[in-house]
């Protein structure tokens, strides 16, 4: 008995080991997605909101002219590039069936240098991600009229 779990336990911990990471762990272009445009649990959706959280993930050098940033769960986000959340809208990119609430950051003024200085507008509306092995890596800011 003593000796099959430890046969067991072993089998278990080599298998952890050999198992590679996830798709998604191992995507350059869906981690920058995610620190571009995901803000899971946002706070204040305000022009300070926008200007600290652009400044944080290195998107004020030089000032970003627009960005915006998808808030709540990261599955549904993710379901757009199949049809659990999401359908074809031409080309490589999905609209998500479902709204999601944003936060669309657009730069006040003309310099690109920083400080940069965002106005916020807050929303819910169905986005448009492009998407690479199931997963995004493209947010369409194009459908956004802020």
């Amino acid at each position: 008995m003593v000796m099959g779990l430890g046969l067991f336990l072993l089998v278990f911990m080599l298998g952890l080991g050999l198992t590679p990471p996830t798709l998604a762990q191992d995507n350059p272009r869906y981690r920058d997605f995610l620190a571009k445009h995901y803000d899971a649990t946002p706070q204040g959706r305000n022009d300070r909101y926008c200007e600290s959280t652009m400044r944080r993930r290195h998107l004020t050098s030089p000032c970003k002219d627009i960005n915006t940033f998808v808030h709540g769960n990261r599955h549904h986000i993710t379901a757009i590039c199949g049809d659990e959340n999401g359908s074809p809208y031409g080309g490589n990119l999905r609209i998500s069936t479902s709204p999601f609430q944003v936060t669309t950051c657009k730069l006040r003024g003309g310099s690109p240098r920083p400080p940069c200085q965002y106005r916020a507008t807050r929303g819910s509306r169905n986005i448009v991600v492009g998407c690479e092995n199931g997963l995004p890596v493209h947010l369409d800011e194009s459908i956004f009229r802020p």
